[in-house]
């Protein structure tokens, strides 16, 4: 396959536009040390659109198994963090909203969505002296959208609960979940579960939630954290990562970081039976109905008996998924006896027909192990220390983001890799093949079958990969069809050029092109029709530029004859 590249060349007295044509396959692309893009893709893939949103830009990407550019969502803020592709065609996006009462990994503060086009339907500001949205942001089959929250409290307050002194400084945070209602351009919040309402403790015997931790596997303990000074085991001392929601069962999943477990939420209660210890269809109110991954946090079990270490997005698997009902999650590994290393990790949980999950006397929640763990070979080769996500595909493949490397890999029902990406895109835009990858980091990646049917009805043609200077593709992605589609011609002049310059776009259909920078950042995109093209380059600087076009109609690069 072919591309142009159009450069600019840098003269001091005036601003200068240079254009050199750079097949792709050349001996210098083809020398590069690869960093970004496709490095691995088999038969075995499922065949469908992977989305993903670098956590330091503002566009979302949708690109084909070969890495090309399908799609592209721009927004007005960085993420904050996860991204979802809605069955309609909306994006349900997480935006950052500067909160200095709530700074931490994992801010968010605003919930969009947008459609195709990248206009802003709907947004929902949940950001103030008290309250932060973070992380994540689930949509409910009623239309509503279920967002994960810090609730602020005093050092006073945590006292007053019986949080002991050494465990608090400036404050406490609680883990809150609020189900909101789109109103207009706004939303009203019509249910509220709060962990402040489910706590134990057994350090002070006068206050109302004094007694036997390990007689309370439904709540938490107050004084269970990180006693390292500066950790997050002090303000953010659950640090919840990610929800999610099980529609048959009516209940929510939430997952803690801090504490390496997570615990399951009955949904079906009003507001003020999720603030009690009864009620909804489990009777037990806003207490947790299961736990999982860390027994010692509940004195049931000790270091020993632990099985998740700081885990990422916990989900239920889908409906006519392969293994649907049990939870799969990533599992970072930091602080793992055994080393440094990730896994992904799929549970059988011990949950009946009806939701209700079986505990024996004085033990932990149950099982004693993950029903299956993934790890790479050797182990230490799989690892990101944190964000990070895992979701089991139509086929039964495990798609996996190692977050902190922006590494995104498929694994097939045998433990084979069969594709694997890592995200070209930092805050500075697309990198260079070649370049160091640090700052390209990525909070979750989802996968969409062609069938899936937010694609009725859309152009999916694939254009150019992301990467500057990308390697050539593997076979699987070439096709006799698509190489003996002609080739438009391009040209432009003057060159160099001191202000604007003409395009000349020699095909029977039009064409996005993208200028940017020598260091890979956007500075235009101009849409070219057939024929003769006028670009305007008011407002650049004096340097060199590139220029990528994509065709409309075809599926393949191209260079100036």
């Amino acid at each position: 396959m072919k591309s142009t590249t159009v450069s600019l060349a840098c003269f001091p007295s005036f601003k200068s536009i240079l254009f050199g044509i750079l097949l792709a396959s050349s001996p210098a692309f083809a020398a590069a040390q690869q960093t970004v893009g496709l490095f691995d893709y088999q038969s075995g893939a499922l065949d469908g659109y992977t989305m993903f949103t670098a956590q330091a830009s503002v566009n979302t990407f949708l690109i084909d198994n070969c890495g090309r550019e399908v799609h592209r969502w721009t927004s007005a803020t960085r993420p904050g963090n996860s991204v979802t592709l809605l069955a309609d065609g909306r994006l349900l996006r997480t935006g950052r909203v500067l909160n200095p009462n709530f700074n931490a990994g994992g801010t968010g503060g605003k919930i969009e969505l947008l459609d195709w086009d990248s206009n802003v339907l709907w947004n929902y500001e949940y950001s103030d002296t008290n309250f932060q949205h973070h992380h994540d942001v689930v949509a409910l089959p009623n239309g509503n959208f279920l967002l994960l929250a810090w609730r602020g409290h005093t050092q006073a307050e945590a006292l007053a609960a019986g949080r002991e002194l050494a465990g608090v400084t400036d404050g406490l945070w609680s883990e809150i979940l609020i189900e909101v209602q789109p109103a207009g351009l706004g939303g009203t919040i019509v249910w509220e579960w709060d962990m402040w309402d489910h706590l134990i403790q057994d350090r002070d015997s006068a206050l109302a939630n004094y007694g036997v931790v390990e007689d309370h596997p439904e709540l938490m303990d107050l004084n269970y954290y990180d006693p390292a000074p500066g950790t997050i085991g002090f303000i953010d001392w659950i640090h919840a990562n990610a929800i999610a929601y099980n529609p048959e069962l009516d209940q929510v999943l939430m997952s803690s970081k801090a504490t390496s477990e997570f615990y399951v939420i009955d949904h079906s209660t009003t507001t003020a039976e999720a603030a009690s210890h009864t009620g909804g269809n489990q009777g037990k109110g806003g207490d947790f109905l299961y736990r999982w991954g860390n027994p010692a946090a509940y004195r049931r079990g000790t270091a020993a008996d632990q099985q998740l270490w700081g885990q990422h997005n916990v989900n239920w698997i889908p409906a006519g998924r392969p293994n649907a009902g049990k939870i799969i999650c990533f599992n970072n590994g930091a602080g793992r006896p055994a080393g440094s290393f990730s896994t992904i990790d799929i549970i059988d949980t011990p949950v009946d027909s009806s939701g209700a999950y079986t505990i024996a006397a004085n033990q932990a929640f149950g099982p004693a192990a993950a029903f299956y763990s993934w790890s790479d070979n050797p182990p230490t080769n799989f690892y990101s220390n944190n964000i990070s996500g895992a979701e089991v595909l139509p086929n039964g493949n495990i798609l996996a983001c190692e977050g902190a490397p922006g590494r995104f890999t498929e694994i097939d029902p045998n433990g084979q890799i069969v594709w694997r990406y890592v995200n070209p895109v930092t805050a500075s835009g697309p990198l260079a093949q070649g370049s160091n990858t640090t700052g390209n980091s990525v909070f979750r990646v989802h996968r969409y079958a062609p069938g899936y049917p937010a694609f009725t009805g859309r152009s999916l043609t694939p254009g150019l990969q992301i990467e500057q200077n990308p390697l050539p593709l593997p076979s699987i992605c070439t096709s006799s069809g698509l190489e003996a589609e002609s080739n438009p011609r391009l040209s432009a002049y003057p060159n160099p050029a001191s202000g604007d310059f003409i395009v000349d776009w020699e095909a029977a259909f039009p064409a996005k092109a993208d200028i940017l920078d020598i260091q890979g950042r956007m500075v235009a995109t101009v849409s070219l029709q057939p024929g003769t093209n006028a670009v305007r380059t008011e407002g650049w600087a004096s340097g060199m530029y590139l220029i990528r076009v994509a065709e409309g109609k075809q599926s393949l690069r191209w260079i100036k004859e």
